[in-house]
């Protein structure tokens, strides 16, 4: 991959960790973009996480002020939890987490993701979304309780981090872990070095 910057249209300390699996720290750029992420009536999983991914994308280039030559790729993601025929996104609050978790509690979802990348140069944008299975071990309301109380599901989708202390939950998974953890790297490193060797 040429160098030059990967801006980050993402506020997620998690999509930057991972995209630092990619490339060093210094090539990255991150801005949180302002939109308002919510799903249109009767808008598939997969449509929804695409279409937010597209708009992050979109509304950080347009505020991004610094060197435009630069930025080699922009990159928006979203995730979302598919659970029968309900989208779970990010808990409001814990009684919100613990209202989830209590649902997904010994059964299987989906964790799909939504990722956009952008590249200047060549005003070229690809599009694609990631699925990944997942099984929850079946837990007790003062197990749900007691992780809820860990502050660590408050801004993960489903309610759960799979690298975290959330991992106890997981009975299984099939797929990329890297997508559950909310940006999938295998198939974003195939279009970076497609796009930019």
């Amino acid at each position: 991959m040429r160098p030059g910057k990967l801006l980050l249209a993402s506020k997620s300390p998690r999509r930057k960790e991972l995209l630092q699996r990619l490339v060093p720290a210094r090539q990255i750029i991150v801005i949180a973009s302002e939109i308002r992420e919510e799903r249109k009536k009767g808008e598939r999983a997969v449509t929804y996480c695409k279409r937010i991914a597209e708009e992050k994308v979109s509304s950080v280039w347009k505020k991004y002020r610094g060197q435009r030559s630069r930025i080699a790729a922009v990159i928006g993601a979203d995730t979302v939890i598919q659970f029968r025929n309900e989208i779970i996104g990010q808990p409001k609050d814990p009684n919100d987490a613990v209202r989830i978790l209590k649902k997904l509690t010994g059964n299987t979802h989906k964790v799909i993701t939504g990722v956009m990348v952008f590249f200047p140069v060549s005003a070229r944008r690809i599009t694609f979304a990631v699925k990944s299975k997942v099984w929850m071990c079946s837990m007790s309301d003062e197990a749900i309780g007691d992780y809820v109380l860990t502050g660590e599901p408050l801004d993960k989708a489903g309610a759960y981090a799979i690298q975290g202390v959330g991992r106890k939950l997981v009975a299984r998974y099939d797929g990329s872990f890297t997508n559950i953890v909310g940006l999938p790297l295998e198939e974003l490193k195939i279009i970076l070095d497609k796009v930019l060797s």
